[in-house]
């Protein structure tokens, strides 16, 4: 059980105690099991190998969730001190990209800083979770009425989105859109300024259209009609269709995916995972790893409801609106209900800066309930 912190501690610093006290272990627990999931998965598509991909996932895991706790254990008023100043840095790192990136697959999204490689598209989703619970912590109710109010916001988001299409990178581009977006309706802005925009966005849809790559036509013109070019474009979705068929109701067996073992299924490491596990574990595993994210899902919605500040309230709904964007966007993908694009599945596909956003964003999840009664001034020069 998570220990309950007394009602009245709220302007001093916790003791390491209190905090590790206050860590919410259950959700510590469930993100454990999911990513021992990925573990057994990357493993299989390794061939029954711990290389080349299972050993790396097993040691960022066991470097990232104790990471996740540290960031957990420090006080969230230090985060959202530096929240804008970490936007700044993302939002120049981007534009590095595209600049001095690295191109991968025709499309130039990562930093090479010689140490590492990251992909600074993946830090703006943290980023831009943290600078908007910054910006909305200041606001009075009657501040996200005012036009004029909210352009700082809306610039905070689109500012990202272009500068992740010009690399170009819709999918990522679309990720930001919707979280930044989401964030603005749990701030408390009123929903029909989201269906002007909504249809002012419908109907530039035409220029858009004009405007994208062809390549980015094509994965529509596939998702439409995916058998129009079963060796070309279709074949992702194709043979990812095969594989969650023929994975019926329990499963082929660990290691005995057909598809995957066979290497017909392609990016089984990555974007097609979650389908690997549905042709070894079937429809019974597939419902299992949802049902986990679910419960994190939730467990994070518990957390925002009781959290006392704004800041942290924000945060920790902008930590579940991005895992639900990652799971919704890859299990979509694979299953044909959306066009194909390159979002992983948490904590189960191979990728380190997929991984490490997410223990960020969760970190400060965590973070929130560890200070879930520390009450924050509006402006932080009271802090």
């Amino acid at each position: 059980m998570i220990a309950s912190p007394p009602p009245r501690i709220r302007q001093r610093e916790l003791s390491l105690g209190e905090k590790l006290q206050w860590v919410n272990w259950p959700l510590l627990a469930l993100l454990l099991v999911i990513g021992l999931i990925g573990y057994a998965m990357l493993y299989s598509a390794g061939g029954g190998s711990h290389s080349p991909w299972a050993w790396k996932h097993g040691l960022r895991l066991a470097v990232f969730l104790p990471v996740m706790v540290g960031i957990a254990l420090v006080d969230i008023r230090f985060w959202l001190k530096i929240s804008y100043l970490f936007y700044g840095l993302v939002v120049v790192l981007l534009v590095g990209v595209d600049v001095l990136g690295e191109i991968n697959k025709g499309a130039q999204r990562w930093l090479d800083l010689g140490v590492i490689q990251i992909q600074p598209s993946e830090l703006m989703k943290v980023a831009l979770i943290m600078a908007l619970a910054r910006y909305f912590h200041t606001a009075y109710l009657d501040d996200t009425r005012r036009i004029l109010f909210l352009l700082p916001a809306v610039l905070m988001i689109l500012v990202p989105v272009g500068l992740v299409l010009v690399q170009p990178d819709l999918g990522t581009a679309v990720t930001l859109l919707v979280s930044g977006t989401a964030m603005l309706f749990m701030a408390g802005v009123r929903i029909w300024k989201f269906v002007v925009v909504g249809a002012l966005g419908g109907a530039a849809l035409p220029v858009l259209w004009a405007k994208m790559h062809d390549y980015q036509r094509q994965r529509v013109y596939t998702f439409l009609d995916p058998e129009s070019d079963p060796l070309g474009s279709g074949y992702h979705i194709i043979q990812s269709k095969i594989a969650l068929g023929s994975g019926g109701f329990w499963g082929k067996g660990f290691l005995h995916g057909t598809q995957a073992q066979l290497s017909f299924l392609p990016e089984k490491q990555t974007d097609f995972a979650f389908t690997m596990l549905a042709e070894e574990m079937g429809f019974v595993g597939a419902v299992t790893v949802l049902m986990l994210f679910l419960a994190v899902l939730m467990l994070g919605l518990v957390v925002a409801v009781r959290t006392a500040s704004q800041y942290s309230r924000l945060v920790a709904i902008g930590a579940v609106i991005n895992l639900f964007i990652y799971v919704a966007i890859n299990v979509s993908m694979v299953t044909g209900l959306i066009p194909v694009v390159g979002v992983p599945l948490p904590l189960i596909s191979y990728g380190g800066t997929a991984m490490l956003t997410l223990v960020v964003s969760l970190g400060l999840l965590l973070c929130a309930d560890v200070h879930r009664n520390l009450v924050i001034p509006r402006f932080p020069s009271n802090l």
